[in-house]
């Protein structure tokens, strides 16, 4: 009985961690849509959802039964616990970035972002992927020290949100409200997915401790 349950928690574990691949996937191509205007790569993010929410649904149904029927107590109903909630960031991470082929998908054949703030955008798309793929990473290996090293990456994230907004805000913008109201929601939408992102190593932090980030004494430091 005991194999037989710690193999759904792996099961429940891999699941995660392919939503969580999926979602980096997105949103690698979807930024790649939004930079080149490509209809047909917008359109693939997009085609790729019920794959996603088949995933979801199967994580959720994995972590529901165990708690049911196993009735887990200490590590393992933190585990069980933590992957309903993971499963809820990976779900908006993985909408955030169809938003963002949205994005793409309406203004094609034209650019959606204007020149200035091409570069911007493009980098708030590194670090959000690198972000996933880190995130990713801490749902195979459960490492609390890699889960804590994220949120510099979601600082620099944050930054450069902080910056596009004042790039909108400049007298000098000449490029209409539509397109104003297009970067104002990508700047969000990439910025909320990095926060999510890290939402979902704080969860392994409490998972693999018992104790939520803030809570944590990193020893290396002492």
């Amino acid at each position: 009985m005991r194999s037989t349950y710690t193999e759904k928690l792996e099961q429940l574990s891999t699941g995660l961690a392919e939503m969580c691949g999926l979602a980096e996937d997105a949103m690698d191509q979807a930024t790649e849509a939004l930079l080149q205007a490509d209809l047909p790569l917008a359109e693939h993010v997009l085609a790729t959802r019920p794959r996603f929410d088949e995933l979801a649904a199967r994580c959720e149904e994995q972590a529901f039964a165990l708690l049911a029927l196993q009735a887990p107590v200490a590590g393992d109903l933190r585990q069980i616990v933590s992957g309903i909630q993971i499963v809820a960031d990976l779900k908006r991470m993985g909408a955030l970035a169809a938003h963002i082929a949205k994005v793409a998908a309406r203004n094609h054949p034209e650019h959606a972002l204007p020149e200035e703030v091409g570069g911007h955008v493009a980098e708030m798309g590194r670090i959000a992927v690198a972000l996933a793929d880190a995130a990713r990473e801490v749902l195979v290996t459960h490492d609390p020290q890699r889960a804590g090293h994220l949120q510099a990456e979601d600082d620099a994230m944050d930054d450069l949100h902080h910056h596009l907004l004042t790039v909108l805000m400049d007298r000098e913008w000449r490029h209409g409200v539509g397109a104003a109201v297009d970067v104002a929601l990508l700047g969000r939408f990439y910025e909320r997915f990095a926060d999510h992102a890290v939402q979902v190593a704080r969860r392994v932090v409490f998972l693999a401790t018992g104790e939520m980030p803030d809570q944590v004494v990193d020893h290396e430091l002492l």
